[in-house]
This record gives C-alpha cells, sequence and structure tokens, in this order.
C-alpha cells in the first residue's frame, strides 16, 4: 500500500478526550478533518462523555493524498474506531456531518449495537458532483471556499480534490442508499434550511426510509453546510445531549423491565 509523504496539517489531527461509560464518535466530511469537529467534541465532553475523532486516510495532509484513498477505507476506519470505542464504552453514539453522516449510517447498517445515531447535513446527494460520476480523466478540479455562514471561522481543508476522490464519495452515496433500510438505531437528523452543498432532501429521504423506532429533525436556521462550526453548533451540542440522555434513560428502563 503506497503510504503518504505528507505531513498532517496543525489542528487536522485527530482528537480524544476521556470521560464517562458513554461514548460519543465524531465523523467528519469530504475534504473536511477533524477541526471541523472540533467545537462539538469539546461541547461533549463538558458534559462529561468520551470523545474521539479520527482522521479519515487522505484527509488533513494534502489533496493528492485523496488518491491513496477509497470510500472503503473510510469505512472501515469508522467501523475500527467505533468497535474499539464500544470496548471502552457502554453506550456509543456517533456524529457524523455530511458525508461523514454516510459513514455513520454504514456503521449503524452494520451493527445493530450502535446506541444512536447523529447526522449533520448528510449528504445523499451532491449536486455540485453528479457531473463527474462518469468521468474517467485523470485530473484535479478547484475547491470553493467552505460553506460556512460565519466569516470568522477558517476551516481546514483542500484548495483542490482530486476526480478519484470524487468518484469514491460518489460512489459511497450510491451505496449507502441501498443500506439505509437496515438502520435501527435511534436517529437525530440536523439540517440547514440554507445549505449550498447538499439539498434538504437528502436529510428527508433518510428520515422516511430508515427503520428506526425513535427519529426526530431539527432545523438549523442561521448555518450552511458545515453547521458543526458555524452559529448553531451550540444548539447542536445541547439537542444532542438531550437526545442522549432520553435514548439512555429508555435503554436503561427497558434492562430494568427485562
Amino acid at each position: 500500500m503506497t503510504k503518504s509523504i505528507f505531513s498532517v496539517i496543525p489542528g487536522a489531527e485527530d482528537f480524544h478526550f476521556e470521560g464517562s461509560n458513554i461514548g460519543i464518535l465524531l465523523c467528519h466530511g469530504f475534504v473536511g478533518t477533524p477541526q471541523s469537529m472540533r467545537f462539538l467534541g469539546e461541547g461533549f465532553s463538558k458534559a462529561g462523555f468520551t470523545v474521539r475523532a479520527p482522521r479519515l486516510k487522505g484527509h488533513g495532509t494534502h489533496y493528492k493524498d485523496l488518491e491513496l484513498a477509497t470510500f472503503t477505507d473510510w469505512i472501515n476506519q469508522l467501523e475500527d474506531n467505533y468497535i474499539d470505542l464500544k470496548k471502552q464504552c457502554d453506550e456509543v453514539y456517533i456524529v457524523g456531518q455530511s458525508m461523514g453522516g454516510l459513514l455513520s449510517l454504514l456503521v449503524a447498517s452494520r451493527f445493530q449495537d450502535v446506541t444512536g445515531i447523529i447526522t449533520i447535513n448528510v449528504a445523499l446527494e451532491v449536486p455540485g458532483y453528479a457531473k463527474y460520476k462518469n468521468k474517467n480523466i485523470s485530473t484535479y478540479l478547484e475547491e470553493g471556499a467552505p460553506d460556512i455562514k460565519d466569516p470568522s471561522i477558517f476551516e481546514i481543508t483542500y484548495p483542490k480534490v482530486p476526480l478519484h476522490a470524487i468518484k469514491q464519495l460518489l460512489s459511497l452515496i450510491d451505496y449507502t442508499t441501498d443500506k439505509i433500510p437496515a438502520i435501527n438505531s435511534p436517529l437525530l437528523l440536523f439540517y440547514s434550511t440554507v445549505d449550498n452543498v447538499v439539498p434538504p432532501r437528502s436529510t428527508n429521504y433518510v428520515y422516511d426510509n430508515v427503520s428506526s423506532m425513535q427519529k426526530d429533525i431539527i432545523e438549523l436556521k442561521n448555518s450552511y453546510h458545515v453547521a458543526s462550526m458555524d452559529y448553531d453548533h451550540p444548539k447542536i451540542v445541547s439537542e444532542t445531549i438531550s437526545f442522549i440522555s432520553e435514548v439512555s434513560m429508555k435503554k436503561k428502563i427497558t434492562s430494568f423491565m427485562s
């Protein structure tokens, strides 16, 4: 396997906070890094949870590294982190943004013991990339600025992206779509009412097609696509903590009654 020759960008490293026996696994999006999930991670850590945020292969170094990664690499990475965190914690919740939401749903479709899933602008559709699905040339495409409403926020990302990586994302979307009905875990879905990358119908599709008995949607009215870094990130933290408290209590009551 070819290894990267590039160093991790300062600030893009994965992170881990020790806490209670309730764990939260955070997954960043396409061309993003764990930095985009740090506001959430710090909020969850302050609430006492154990938090882990891995850096997906090809991310947080140089855009050429994305040519070395496949969507199965990303799936395997998140699964491995879930398995490790499950050894440490009695309950594990997965929070995924954009492509990270796809990966979170996939883990939940494969592991029925995932305690809960939280997605943020889950990327079941990326209209700006759709035209590249059948392109087979080796090239790099310019990436625009991150879709964040708050002008004071800087996200670590790439200025370019390999076509290979875009095609991996599109393949991941197709792969995940077929697995959504297999998801039974409690689900909390956040979506931005103004998102210039992923349309809200992506979140609605997940809501309509999962098999989860407990599922809720929450609008984010003051954030764009990268909502985990935007004005609404405190709302994401507080609503997620409330969701976890509710699911955890129901789990304890069910265990006591059985």
